[in-house]
């Protein structure tokens, strides 16, 4: 097979066909990739049936959340921490926050007012830009 006609392509397998195809592939000294193109070939061989075929339409892969064995630890903790904000007087929760803007600032300063200005057409614009680069308003 020449390179050009090979695609690359990435697939999830159950642990189990993994192992399966790491077995063949090592009883046969060939790579894992040719295993398994091997039994695409045979599977794509005229008189031979797919197996979702054979199985039908509701043929699903197992879907795994790799999640969730720290989702019960996260629920607890967000439920601990919502519990103890809520605990705390509107004045206090209040004042929490302000500090987190506080610090936000200190972290990431303001850095000067923003604003929008619009133009009817780019020849407007264009002289706009002309006069406060003159001015040395706006650099570019």
């Amino acid at each position: 097979m020449s390179k050009s006609t090979i695609e690359r392509i990435s697939i999830t397998l159950p642990a189990e066909l993994a192992r399966f195809a790491d077995r063949e592939a090592k009883r046969l000294g060939r790579p894992r990739s040719w295993v398994i193109a091997e039994a695409l070939r045979a599977a794509a061989a005229p008189g031979s049936q797919p197996a979702v075929a054979a199985a039908g339409p509701h043929v699903r892969e197992p879907v795994v959340n790799p999640y969730a064995a720290v989702a019960g630890e996260l629920t607890e903790v967000r439920e601990q921490r919502l519990k103890a904000a809520l605990a705390l007087s509107a004045g206090e929760r209040l004042h929490r926050a302000d500090e987190l803007v506080r610090l936000a600032r200190a972290l990431r300063p303001h850095r000067g007012r923003r604003q929008i200005i619009a133009f009817d057409t780019f020849e407007e614009f264009w002289q706009w830009k002309k006069a406060h680069r003159a001015a040395g308003a706006v650099r570019t």
